[in-house]
């Protein structure tokens, strides 16, 4: 890789990465600003400016935005996390020039006119109700309150009905304005690119953000633990499973993965071959660890028939129990195998790699060369995964939620009880 950063005066961050094989490029404004930052009353207003970024600017209109970057091929995007909200384009390596243009453009001088905004505000309340039919997407979003709750963190992205009703171009532009400052925003371009001429263009099309700091969330602080049970009229029951992980600079952050992986990452993963494999208990399986600035998420996800909910959770206690005592070199090599698969292969397209420099930026504040990173993968030890495992299980009480019908669902969530009764906690103490 060919990484460059430079730091204009406005605190604004660019980093590039040329690779010179290639003729087109991926580039994009990434913010550190996101769900958890929002106020009660500004819940889903992070979601709503996204969208309606490209739905016109004092200079062109929401048509001319889309015409002017499909004209040259190119392409268009934007997504809200709960940390972050990116603005993004792919082009042909001559078309960089006028990516970067109408990504300032839309930044700097959105109209955020009163029909497009009512227009847009319909749309994300058909979304709202997509999500709403979505058993997966529902689910998660209780698993989030109770994992977070009374928090930003907690509520969904999306916002609800009535808190997008109260928003209006005042409050998109405040928001706007006090979140979206130099030091928390990041421009980053990989493939065909000159890094010298991409920090002319973010110097010259950017220089009127504010060099100050946005003001920063509050913590994050993990909740009790306990479940909870929704029922709904479903053909099957849906487990969600959450302990709080570690934050995205933790030094047992790679560690945790590995023990992630082991446990549902993929088809040779524990659970997947003990509770599909060999009990067609379910079709998918699967855990994952959310790392944020200050806090973690480990999740777990599988759906199965209502009536057999409990035997599922029980498993699924059992095969994290054991897992953590019983973890093999051979486990060990195989997850670190995949995630060094999983970066490199990623890191063949430019845009995932314009998206991961933007990302690192962000949270360390340097990029991370693929060297570094796959020497944090091989540093992970059978004990270092089993000391981070047993840390899970004793950090927090789990939270589960249970959706779908059936009597099984009570019966199913008070199983998980058992993670905190596991052996590893015992051997800690």
């Amino acid at each position: 890789m060919s990484v460059d950063v430079t730091k204009l005066p406005s605190g604004l961050t660019v980093v590039t990465d040329t690779m010179p094989h290639l003729e087109t490029a991926a580039l994009g404004v990434w913010t550190g600003v996101g769900g958890r930052d929002e106020k009660p009353n500004e819940h889903g207003i992070s979601h709503l400016l996204e969208h309606m970024a490209f739905k016109g600017t004092t200079t062109r209109t929401a048509r001319e935005i889309a015409e002017e970057i499909e004209a040259v091929g190119g392409d268009l995007n934007a997504a809200t996390s709960v940390e972050t909200t990116a603005y993004y384009a792919r082009v042909m390596k001559a078309d960089v020039p006028l990516a970067l243009d109408v990504l300032s453009d839309i930044l700097s001088n959105p109209s955020f006119a009163a029909d497009e905004l009512e227009r847009e505000k319909s749309v994300i309340e058909q979304e709202i109700g997509a999500a709403q039919d979505t058993p997966d997407d529902v689910v998660f979003e209780h698993l989030n309150e109770l994992c977070y709750p009374d928090q930003p963190m907690g509520r969904s992205l999306l916002g609800t009905p009535k808190t997008l009703k109260r928003f209006n171009s005042d409050m998109l532009h405040g928001y706007l304005t006090t979140h979206y400052r130099g030091p928390d925003m990041v421009v980053a371009a990989a493939g065909a690119v000159d890094h010298k001429a991409v920090v002319a263009e973010v110097e010259r099309r950017f220089a009127g953000f504010d060099a100050t700091s946005a003001p920063k969330p509050q913590a994050a602080t993990f909740g009790k633990g306990g479940s909870k049970v929704v029922h709904r009229d479903l053909e099957q029951a849906h487990l969600t499973l959450a302990l709080e992980g570690v934050p995205q600079t933790d030094p047992s952050l790679f560690s945790l993965q590995v023990f992630t992986n082991i446990l549902g990452g993929g088809m040779s993963s524990r659970l997947f071959q003990e509770v599909r494999e060999k009990r067609g208990l379910c079709y998918s399986i699967y855990t994952f660890h959310a790392p944020y600035a200050d806090t973690g998420f480990f999740g777990l996800y599988t759906g199965t028939d209502p009536s057999d909910a409990p035997e599922m959770m029980e498993v699924i206690v059992d095969v994290i129990n054991e897992a953590v005592e019983t973890l093999t070199e051979a486990e060990i090599a195989r997850a670190k195998a995949q995630m060094k698969a999983g970066l490199l292969m990623a890191l063949e397209s430019c845009s995932a790699r314009a998206e991961q420099l933007a990302r690192h930026m962000l949270a360390y504040g340097r990029p991370q060369g693929v060297p570094e990173l796959l020497e944090r993968i091989d540093a992970v030890s059978i004990e270092s995964t089993r000391d981070v495992a047993r840390s899970l299980l004793t950090h927090s009480r789990p939270a589960v939620v249970a959706l779908g019908s059936g009597r099984g669902l009570d019966t199913a969530v008070a199983f998980a009880e058992g993670l905190t009764r596991s052996k590893a906690k015992v051997r800690l103490h």
